[in-house]
């Protein structure tokens, strides 16, 4: 066994070894899921020193860690011994952790030792399902993840929403991945994996970021989107990135792509990476973040769909919002964009960037942001000669972003008011996947003003919440949403 992957390997590598930098490949890998790399052993490896195994995120592939990244090269200056793997990059955690699983037995049996694992984002959920669940623990002696949304992304939910699903669809951003990755799913995922007897066999190290990238990206969008969730990297919060069993080494100014950086993180985890690590100098994580990723600000109206030729949308800013951001998000750059405030004045310089990230990769971004905006009704135009598929996110600085809350009781969701001198409409809408196949409905309130979820099996129920509400003669309006899955037997996650 050994000695076919050692060919395996030999052929797939110029082993260059090399005081200055690692090894260089004859050309990429081929991105194969469950096919690994070794890189260029140092010519001096410490007996301490185990091997590191880097695990990709989502829709991602091994090469993350050396193209425009010096991760590799920094494992390879300080004389360790390192291993690549390419997974499923649109599956989800059950077929990514069986295929990982039988791989890290693999590199184990070629190095002959245990190896530290570090794994980005998705990549550290992949690996706690190999470890748990399909047994490969014995074989790690420990974890460390880079933001990893260990409960889940909002980004995700927002991609399986009715107002956004149009764009991400066409953009062929839904997967089983972004799917599981889904807050209620992944609360279910923690429920099953948190109380394992697995689970407390490899300790786990992890890392979270809170800076989002420059203005108008992929990363600021979804920091800005996010914001309402707490701290985040453009793409996970702070929160998601901790486990209550977990030791969290730090968290810093890093976005979710330079967190992975050799230059950025390495020597923050080299001191676990040896046989016998260091006394943990982190903090370890002794509330429970279970619900953690339940709660957040109203602080987005979002809206989206299809059109050709001209589409409006209508938003209603209130007294004594501070800021504003409106970001179009569209299927091509053709887009002419027109704003109008109350009095009719217009905005139109907008800066246009493509997205690049994992959930709307592909989409334009036209971002504008106004300090002290008018209250009253705005206008939003949108003039294509296209089929347009789009997304429309505004995000407000207001102290009305805290005035309501989503609460899941059982198979029940209702909207809480947390300033009695709110008065709330509402309009729900429900999208879950029957045997493949997208389905789609609203909710109707009971005579207490809760929503009961119809009662359609197992699956993950992604629910939009279209919020008019006023205090006084302050009327404003926001988007909220949820998602919960409901299992086999009927129980319900993500409360």
């Amino acid at each position: 066994m050994i000695k076919k992957i050692s060919m395996i390997v030999l052929a797939l590598f110029l082993l260059l070894p090399s005081w200055s930098q690692a090894g260089s490949w004859k050309e990429d890998p081929s991105g194969v899921p469950g096919q690994w790399y070794v890189g260029t052993t140092p010519s001096y490896v410490a007996p301490s020193k185990q091997p590191i195994l880097f695990v990709h995120g989502l829709n991602s592939s091994s090469n993350t860690w050396w193209d425009d990244n010096n991760m590799y090269d920094t494992a390879y200056q300080n004389g360790y011994e390192t291993a690549f793997i390419d997974l499923y990059p649109t599956k989800n955690m059950w077929d990514n952790g069986a295929l990982l699983a039988q791989k890290i037995r693999d590199i184990y049996n070629y190095y002959g030792e245990k190896v530290v694992i570090v794994a980005h984002s998705k990549g550290g959920i992949d690996t706690q399902s190999a470890l748990v669940h399909f047994g490969a623990f014995p074989y790690v002696s420990r974890v460390i993840t880079l933001s990893t949304p260990h409960h889940g992304s909002q980004l995700a939910d927002l991609a399986y929403s009715s107002w956004a699903g149009w764009l991400a669809g066409i953009l062929g951003n839904k997967n089983d991945a972004t799917y599981s990755l889904q807050t209620g799913y992944m609360s279910y995922f923690r429920d099953v994996t948190d109380q394992h007897a697995n689970v407390s066999k490899i300790p786990i190290y992890t890392f979270g970021g809170t800076k989002w990238g420059s203005f108008g990206g992929s990363l600021y969008w979804g920091g800005l989107y996010l914001s309402g969730y707490g701290s985040n990297d453009g793409a996970v919060t702070v929160k998601s990135s901790r486990l209550p069993y977990a030791t969290e080494l730090k968290v810093g100014d890093w976005n979710h792509y330079s967190i992975k950086e050799g230059s950025s993180t390495f020597n923050l985890f080299k001191d676990y990476l040896n046989e016998t690590a260091i006394q943990s100098s982190g903090t370890l994580n002794q509330t429970t973040e279970r619900n953690s990723a339940s709660y957040h600000d109203a602080s987005s109206l979002i809206r989206g769909g299809e059109y050709q030729g001209k589409t409006q949308e209508k938003i209603q800013v209130e007294e004594g919002a501070t800021s504003i951001t409106f970001d179009w998000m569209s299927s091509s750059p053709s887009s002419r964009i027109i704003l109008k405030d109350p009095g009719q004045k217009g905005y139109s310089s907008f800066t246009v960037k493509k997205d690049g990230s994992d959930y709307f990769k592909g989409a334009y971004h036209h971002t504008l942001t106004l300090q002290t905006p008018i209250a009253g009704e705005w206008t939003l135009e949108s003039t294509s000669s296209n089929q347009e598929q789009y997304l429309l996110n505004v995000s407000f600085e207001s102290s009305l972003n805290d005035a309501v809350m989503v609460d899941v009781n059982q198979d029940e969701i209702s909207l809480k008011k947390k300033d009695s001198k709110v008065s709330l409409q509402q309009d729900m809408s429900i999208e879950f996947y029957k045997n493949g196949m997208l389905k789609k409905g609203k909710l109707k309130p009971k005579q207490n003003g809760t929503f009961k979820l119809p009662k359609l099996g197992e699956g993950v129920y992604n629910v939009t919440i279209d919020l008019n509400g006023s205090k006084g003669k302050n009327r404003f309006n926001r988007t909220l949403i949820k998602t919960v899955y409901v299992d086999a037997n009927g129980k319900v996650y993500g409360e």
